[in-house]
This record gives C-alpha cells, structure tokens and sequence, in this order.
C-alpha cells in the first residue's frame, strides 16, 4: 500500500475514532461523570482518545497532515435503551473493518496497532451491551440531563469557551503529532493538549448539568510551521484568557461555586502555558 494511500485510510479511522470520543463524552457529561454511567462513558471516550492518538502519531510520523474533522456517530437518541444498541453496534462493526485494514498494511507497528484498535472494539461492545442489558426500566425508557437552571446569555457564554478550548485542544494535539520529528517540541505541546481537555471538562460539564450538549464545533485548524503554530497558540492562550475572565466576572456565573473554583484553576494554567510558550520562542 502506498504512504499517500495508507495516510488516507487512518484519516478515515481518525474520523471515527474522534466521532466515538465526542459522543461518548458528551454522554458522560449528560449522565454525569461521577454516576456509574457517566464514569463508564468516560473511560469508553478516555480509550478512544488513545486509538486516535495512535493514528494519529503514524499519520505524523510519516510526515502527513492529520484530518481533524469528526464522522457522522449514527445513533437512535430516543432513549438510552436504543442510545446504547446503537453504541453497540458502532463498535461492532469497527471489529471487522479493522481487522481487514491490518491484513492490508505490511509495517507491523502500524498492523498490530489496528489489530488492537479492533479487539478493543470488541471489549467496548461487550461492556455496552452489559450496560444495555442491566438498564432498569426507569433508565431505559428516559434520557439523561436535568433541567436548564441558567440563563440563555450564560449558556451562550460557556459554549463560547467550549468551542475555542476544542478547537485549542485539537490544534495541540495536531501540532504534536506534526512536530514529533522536532524532538520534545511535541510532547511538550501534546502534554498541554491534556490540560486544554480538562478546562473543556470544566465548562462542558457546567452546561450538561443543566441538560444542555455541550457544542464541539471546531474553528479552523492551520498546518503552520513549528515558530508560526506556537506564536498562533500563544495568541489563542491570551483569547481564552480573556474570555475566562470575562466569564468570571459575570454576576450570574458568580453564583456557581464550582464553576467560580474551575475558572481559578484554568486561569493560573493558561498564564503558566502562555509563560512555557514564550520560553520556547526564544
């Protein structure tokens, strides 16, 4: 299989593995992470974010451009009875489709690690249907999320924060798989990826609480050169700066304690990124 030929393929299975992550985690958050079923959709998500790491790391390796944008996840969203057997059957068929995949390629890293993709499909259907199977009655016939306690002009501004920390978060981790063959550049860039995902939690988990999907659109993400792509996240570190402070300032969201304790946190971490940042500029 020629490169341009295999770096397409695991573009392709990138798409799906990023269309599993938000589902699961948007979910989770539905639920609640700290619900049994939350907990669970969450480890689900934490195990598809490796298998898109692990494609992404090959795609960046061989020196091609990673496609960030998610596939379509087709789910019936009627209950969470029907919401889990379509999880089921999504993972199912990844089974195959991997397995073909492997038997296609000849670089054996790159065939074990879609041999694994695919027996770890088959363990995340055998744990959705065991949650499938164990719904009570109640669970089944319902779905998840509380009723909307915040005001329109809030939600709108969390959701705000939630798309440019996505489209942050999807930059870094584009930036590291790219900047790999740079040496620690890129760890250091992907392990602020990480921390760029926990500030998503924070603000993505405010509104779900309140029976409201968080919205992952991602702005555009650029392909620069290594100077030019740390100068643009230092820019985007002093934008949600801005908007988190904003944020805390505001009279209703003031209200929140936790969501006052998460801002605290994400502000100190966006001055330590932006400080780190200016580091490596020089």
């Amino acid at each position: 299989m020629e490169n341009e030929q295999l770096m397409n393929m695991l573009n392709r299975d990138i798409a799906d593995e990023h269309a599993a992550i938000l589902r699961y985690l948007i979910h989770s958050y539905l639920e609640g992470e700290d619900s049994p079923l939350g907990s669970s959709l969450l480890s689900r998500a934490r195990e598809e974010m490796w298998h898109m790491h692990w494609l992404g790391m090959i795609i960046g390796k061989m020196g091609g451009e990673p496609d960030l944008t998610p596939a379509p996840y087709p789910h019936d969203p009627t209950n969470r009875k029907t919401i889990f057997k379509s999880y089921v059957a999504y993972e199912e068929k990844l089974i195959p489709h991997y397995m073909k995949e492997a038997d296609l390629v000849e670089d054996l890293h790159i065939k074990r690690v879609l041999q694994r993709e695919a027996w770890e499909s088959a363990m995340h259907a055998k744990k959705f249907q065991k949650i499938h199977d164990k719904l009570t009655p109640e669970q089944a016939g319902s779905l998840p999320g509380e009723e909307n306690e915040l005001s329109e002009t809030l939600v709108e501004k969390i959701q705000t924060i939630v798309e440019a920390k996505y489209t942050q978060m999807l930059q870094a981790i584009r930036d590291a798989w790219v900047f790999q063959r740079n040496g620690l550049s890129g760890w250091q860039i992907i392990d602020f990826s990480f921390t760029k995902m926990k500030q998503l939690a924070h603000m993505a988990e405010e509104i779900a609480e309140n029976g409201i999907e968080p919205r992952f659109e991602a702005n555009i993400i650029t392909a620069p050169a290594i100077g030019t792509a740390l100068k643009n996240s230092l820019e985007s570190v002093h934008a949600t700066h801005g908007l988190h402070t904003d944020l805390k300032n505001d009279p209703e969201a003031q209200k929140h304690a936790g969501l006052m304790a998460n801002l605290d946190l994400s502000l100190k971490q966006e001055t330590y990124e932006a400080d780190e940042i200016k580091d490596w500029l020089k």
